[in-house]
């Protein structure tokens, strides 16, 4: 998400010594694990290697993906997680059979409860704009129309008798729009 603020997550990090420079955020939602940053550090991770994660839902909010990647990333990469809320998940301690049942038992309850506060989320947003709908507030960007001398314009446009930018402000758009409505304009033609 565009407007998710990291530095809460930075700070706990930081607090723990890990440099900058192996920190990994993507921006985009946890709802799966198909994010660029993700997938790197993934490539990166070598056996051995620690991975701290601040919450469990920064890993993922999708129950099952979550504890497949858990599996993935501790058995098939050999990779140790430790999850700075929750001292529980923390491969690094315990690791004999009660150690990993609670951590396994731990992560299942964990990311359950990701995947139910995701799913309460979207809930909540569609009865927000289900109401906003119902109030009668319209959701984009409104329809801009061409203007009346629009084939008069593009023609000039065309023959370089005007720039895009003269263009685009003489039919009240944008250069990006101009070009848009250009092309639906065209196929239309």
């Amino acid at each position: 998400m565009k407007e998710q603020n990291s530095d809460r997550q930075l700070i706990a990090l930081e607090s723990y010594g890990i440099p900058q420079s192996n920190v990994y955020i993507d921006k985009k939602s946890g709802k799966n694990f198909d994010r660029p940053k993700y997938k790197r550090m993934v490539r990166r991770l070598r056996p051995g290697d620690l991975l701290y994660i601040k919450s469990i839902d920064r890993l993922g909010r999708d129950y099952s993906e979550v504890k497949e990647q858990w599996r993935f990333l501790t058995r098939e990469k050999g990779v140790d997680i430790k999850v700075l809320d929750m001292p529980m998940l923390d491969t690094t301690y315990c690791k004999d059979l009660l150690g990993t049942f609670i951590a396994d038992l731990v992560l299942q309850v964990l990311s359950f409860t990701a995947q139910l506060e995701r799913e309460n989320i979207l809930e909540r947003q569609a009865e927000g704009i289900a109401a906003a709908k119902a109030k009668g507030v319209v959701f984009g960007r409104r329809a801009v129309s061409l203007p009346d001398n629009f084939e008069n314009i593009y023609h000039q446009w065309r023959k370089k008798e005007l720039s895009s930018e003269q263009a685009a402000k003489l039919c009240g758009f944008s250069v990006r729009t101009l070009y848009d409505k250009t092309l639906t304009w065209r196929k239309k033609g």
